[in-house]
């Protein structure tokens, strides 16, 4: 990007925040030491407060944030106040300072929740749009090694679905999916699926109860990283899944994410205490 551009984009925000900011009682006063409202907030904190939900409302992922010397003309405030707003919308994440570039509305990275959810409900989740393009539908055979995965006989016959995984219409990972065909007849017929959780409900009247995933960090391969959009060798975070229904096992996958558009949060208790919420 040009600088003149990411000058003109920088300006962007100006409006609103300055708009926002000169209707809090705090933006009609001139600057003060120590000033609070009567609600004890202080100029700082109203501040922060303000930026956070123009950004939350109206930015978008990867716009950049206005010049710390425009803004606090605009807004009337020392470059101190505005600096210790910024610091404070920083550490929430709200915003993210790049060296040597500025500060810039983050991009969304996905967080999955502990929970057998799908790909699809994971991104909505996150507030992100999914989306897939199949790569391959087809019968195949569980070799020895899927076989043992699967707790099938070899040459049992499976169903392998692979897909590409977008996010905001772009790449977030390369699925691979293994499925017993005997107890799914007919899905080889069936159109390759955009949504494989969702098929196995409407058709099969299938829902995935429980499973187990085993996470790993590897280097992307040269089919992998052009498909994501990465260099060869790249990190990758695998997740393999085994997702059972009624004891029997009917989903083997393995998903290669990005590393720098995925990120996994686990929340952790110690034996005998109460599970709380994560934040």
């Amino acid at each position: 990007m040009s600088s003149l551009r990411l000058r003109a984009d920088r300006r962007q925000l100006l409006a609103p925040l300055t708009a926002a900011w000169h209707l809090e009682p705090l933006g009609q006063q001139p600057a003060q030491r120590g000033g609070r409202q009567r609600s004890g907030e202080s100029r700082h904190q109203a501040l922060t407060r303000v930026v956070g939900h123009i950004i939350r409302l109206q930015a978008r992922p990867g716009d950049p944030f206005p010049s710390e010397r425009e803004l606090a003309e605009e807004l009337q405030v020392s470059r101190g106040t505005l600096r210790q707003a910024t610091d404070a919308l920083v550490a929430e994440g709200v915003l993210e300072r790049v060296p040597g570039l500025g500060t810039f509305v983050p991009r969304r990275k996905g967080t999955p929740r502990v929970g057998l959810t799908s790909f699809s409900e994971d991104m909505q989740s996150r507030g992100m749009s999914p989306g897939s393009r199949v790569l391959r539908f087809e019968s195949t055979t569980a070799t020895g090694w899927l076989a043992r995965e699967m707790g099938l006989e070899v040459g049992a016959p499976v169903v392998y679905l692979q897909r590409l995984l977008l996010a905001d219409n772009a790449p977030m990972a390369v699925d691979e999916n293994y499925l017993p065909a005997d107890r799914l007849p007919g899905l080889a017929s069936e159109r390759a699926p955009r949504s494989l959780y969702r098929l196995l409900e409407t058709r099969y009247g299938i829902t995935l109860e429980y499973g187990e995933d085993q996470i790993e960090a590897i280097a992307a391969s040269l089919v992998q990283s052009r498909l994501l959009h990465i260099k060869e060798g790249d990190p990758l975070l695998q997740v393999v899944r085994h997702a059972f229904a009624d004891e029997a096992l009917i989903n083997y996958s393995a998903v290669f994410y990005r590393a720098d558009r995925y990120r996994l949060s686990v929340p952790l208790t110690r034996s005998g205490t109460p599970t709380r919420p994560f934040r």
